[in-house]
């Protein structure tokens, strides 16, 4: 088996004693509620959607490599979500003027570990982890109908033997958090999971 120069640089320091146990540490970015509490309505209540661009809350927004991550999180979630924007737009409305629900998607806290910063550090660059807040409108009255925290993380560890897989992996999973909220409570206002239960 070949290992990544980050992998073998690891193993090395271990064995010379060089490594600190806490060098991949990483403080946790956990949700604030855990799990997601329910919306106050259906979302199928509303006849429209719309969903607006993901962003970065300061000071995260500074990194190009959480940039990179937010651009990446944005293609997925655009794949995960187009079916269910399509199905909800093409409803016919329950009134004379339809009821727009809008969809906002922010990463607030977010450390991302790129694929070549992964290779020369592994996991001494620490682990990778994301937190976001998709925030649920009504786009007439403001009304905040709920507002799901979702977080996911990749361990230093893991991303060291995979050479960056698993941190790319976990953009791909926070995103089906959120598709599998919205869906979960289009008929019925259950709340669901934040991907953080059990990381206290």
């Amino acid at each position: 088996m070949r290992l990544s120069p980050a992998v073998l640089i690891t193993c090395l320091m271990l064995a010379t004693g060089l490594a600190s146990p806490s060098a991949a540490a990483t403080e946790k970015y956990l949700p604030s509620v855990m799990p997601n509490p329910a919306p106050s309505e259906p979302l199928a209540n509303f006849d429209r959607v719309e969903v607006t661009p993901v962003t970065i809350a300061a000071p995260f927004d500074k990194h190009n490599a959480n940039i990179a991550a937010r651009d990446k999180i944005q293609t997925h979630l655009g794949n995960r979500l187009s079916a269910w924007v399509l199905a909800m737009n093409t409803r016919p409305p329950k009134g004379a003027t339809p009821r727009v629900m809008v969809v906002e998607p922010v990463i607030e806290k977010i450390k991302f570990i790129g694929t070549g910063a992964r290779i020369w550090a592994g996991a001494f660059a620490g682990s990778s982890q994301v937190l976001m807040r998709v925030r649920l409108r009504d786009k007439e009255t403001g009304a905040v109908v709920a507002e799901p925290q979702f977080y996911q993380r990749a361990n230093a560890w893991g991303g060291a033997y995979s050479a960056g897989g698993t941190d790319n992996d976990m953009l791909s999973r926070i995103t089906d958090l959120v598709a599998g909220y919205l869906g979960t409570n289009l008929e019925t206002s259950v709340g669901g999971p934040t991907g953080g239960e059990g990381l206290e």
